[in-house]
């Protein structure tokens, strides 16, 4: 597998949280599918998406369905989607998605915490150049499923060649251009695999070392980073250490 495998399989455990701050995101995620397309799933094929990754999260169905309500209500904010970058303590790129519904609260959270820990927030695109963004789709597998087949098949929508098994969970996810998020969905959707959830990524192109104290000071703004509600996932291009999750 390449390094888009070997990053995710990495970060993993790690990437959402916990289990309250996982629902959390996921339901603003149901506000934004529901305020763009509506509270019906079989009409609406991003809250499909969503709804799908929240039964992987195991969100109970009560809370599913009280997420769709409260996004129909009139009281309800609209959340915006806002990314912040720049460098955390000893050079390390630190990429933070937010979904948010106060930009002008959710910068200045984010800016006290690099303020804190030495580092500097940047413009946006400032690490472009670091970083790959990809979607990336999760589905159940089809038996007997051919991947090269299959891989090849999808050539035609920007699909990468790595892709991650969890034979466990019986779950394939493929990556590929966020351009191609929609026609992906649909292809999938139309080919008959099942719970399809998609998701967006950032994935580091040159991975940093970092040792001892200088990686549990990273590890700590990342912490405290993710106590927001406001944010969503923090990416950096910090190295793994062998074995972390």
């Amino acid at each position: 597998m390449g390094r888009a495998f070997e990053y995710r399989k990495a970060t993993k455990l790690k990437r959402w949280g916990h289990m309250a701050k996982t629902f959390t995101r996921l339901g603003k995620q149901i506000a934004i599918a529901v305020k763009a397309g509506g509270p019906e799933p079989e009409n609406n094929p991003t809250l499909r998406s969503v709804i799908a990754t929240c039964k992987r999260e195991n969100m109970p169905k009560d809370n599913i369905e009280r997420a769709i309500k409260n996004a129909l209500g009139k009281d309800q904010s609209d959340y915006k989607s806002m990314t912040y970058e720049g460098y955390g303590p000893h050079g390390v790129a630190v990429f933070v998605d937010t979904l948010t519904d106060n930009p002008t609260r959710t910068v200045a959270d984010v800016r006290s915490v690099f303020n804190k820990f030495g580092g500097n927030l940047g413009t946006m695109g400032s690490l472009a150049f670091l970083f790959d963004h990809k979607c990336m789709f999760t589905f159940k597998k089809k038996a007997d499923m051919d991947m090269e087949e299959f891989i090849l098949e999808m050539i035609d929508y920007d699909i990468d060649e790595d892709y991650e098994e969890d034979e466990e969970e019986g779950t394939i996810t493929i990556y590929g251009d966020p351009k191609s998020y929609a026609a992906i969905q649909k292809h999938l959707e139309e080919g008959g695999f099942e719970d399809v959830g998609g998701d967006f990524t950032y994935i580091p192109n040159d991975l940093k070392d970092v040792e001892g104290e200088h990686r549990e000071t990273i590890n700590k703004m990342i912490e405290r980073l993710e106590e927001f509600d406001d944010v969503q996932t923090v990416y950096t291009n910090m190295k793994p250490e062998e074995g972390e999750e």
